[in-house]
């Protein structure tokens, strides 16, 4: 039995991108479904397509759905940048600004970049876009578990 909490690897269905997925169904990541990660020109991209059960009353992705997928990530960009492995750190904050309104059904994309790591943090910014439409820009900073005594 595996004991990591998410299924990483390379999608079938996307050529260039990892599939990043957790294997619980019931925690509150997999509300937002598959998420896809690659690195291009030293940012991650960050991918998910929402649906119907993402929409606000506009039909346009909810802010609260949003704010989940900014959250999460963070983390798969921290984990695509090697900086992080799965589980354990926190967030410390996320700050979001929300610009525009997307079309519910057409993948959204988080441009994540590192600003800086230290021993136990990582400073991240990104903008969550659709196709050239900017959606919400964020920042946050994830701190990193603390090693495991032996």
């Amino acid at each position: 039995m595996n004991d990591t909490p998410f299924v990483y690897g390379d999608d079938p269905d996307l050529p260039g991108w990892k599939r990043w997925e957790l294997r619980d169904p019931t925690r509150f990541n997999a509300f937002l479904g598959p998420i896809l990660v690659r690195l291009e020109g030293g940012k991650a991209l960050v991918r998910m397509v929402p649906g119907r059960e993402h929409s606000n009353l506009r039909d346009s992705t909810h802010g609260g759905a949003l704010l989940g997928f900014m959250d999460v990530a963070l983390f798969a960009a921290a984990r695509s940048f090697g900086t992080l492995d799965a589980g354990g750190a926190v967030t410390l904050d996320l700050s979001a600004q929300f610009i525009g309104t997307s079309t519910i059904g057409q993948p959204i994309i988080a441009e994540v970049e590192l600003l800086r790591e230290t021993g136990r943090m990582l400073f991240m910014r990104g903008l969550v876009k659709q196709d050239t439409n900017v959606l919400a820009s964020f920042s946050g900073t994830v701190r990193k578990s603390s090693p495991k005594a032996s």
